[in-house]
């Protein structure tokens, strides 16, 4: 059976996280991924995001955002039971349609080294690895914007 995609809800966080557990080689921050966190993200980007539904569970998800520039995707995950049916590939378009009706024309990922299967399927749909920049992130919390002012 085909999933159903449809925009991601906020209701659609408990099984997302299951979800998320599950995958081998995912990355889950406790700071970024609690449910307060994941609903402030839908409220500020409620059409970016999507989910694929089959046998009435959520077997597929992508958080997607943008600045207004540069959309990101977040979290793209397809339950290993529904892989190789054309379903993450599906939610990347649903999700790059509705960046385009917001009038976005660049999106971003980050993808672990250590998921060897996320890495394999961006590399076959076309997606380029950038090896001319450096990620970095700041977590902002007490104690890191502290430790910052008195490196400083």
């Amino acid at each position: 059976m085909s999933a159903e995609l449809r925009t991601m809800k906020c209701e659609d966080y408990d099984q997302l996280y299951a979800l998320w557990t599950r995958i081998k080689g995912f990355g889950i921050r406790s700071i970024d991924d609690t449910r307060a966190n994941v609903e402030r993200f839908l409220r500020r980007n409620p059409a970016t995001s999507v989910v694929a539904v089959a046998d009435g569970k959520v077997v597929g998800g992508i958080l997607c955002g943008h600045d207004g520039r540069q959309a990101s995707f977040y979290h793209v995950c397809v339950d290993p039971d529904y892989r190789r049916q054309g379903i993450g590939k599906r939610m990347v378009v649903f999700a790059m349609e509705a960046l385009r009706q917001e009038e976005i024309n660049k999106i971003s990922l980050v993808a672990y080294k250590r998921n060897d299967i996320g890495n394999v399927f961006w590399n076959t749909i076309g997606w380029t690895r950038q090896v001319d920049m450096h990620y970095y992130d700041f977590i902002l919390n007490q104690e890191n914007i502290t430790a910052f002012i008195k490196e400083g």
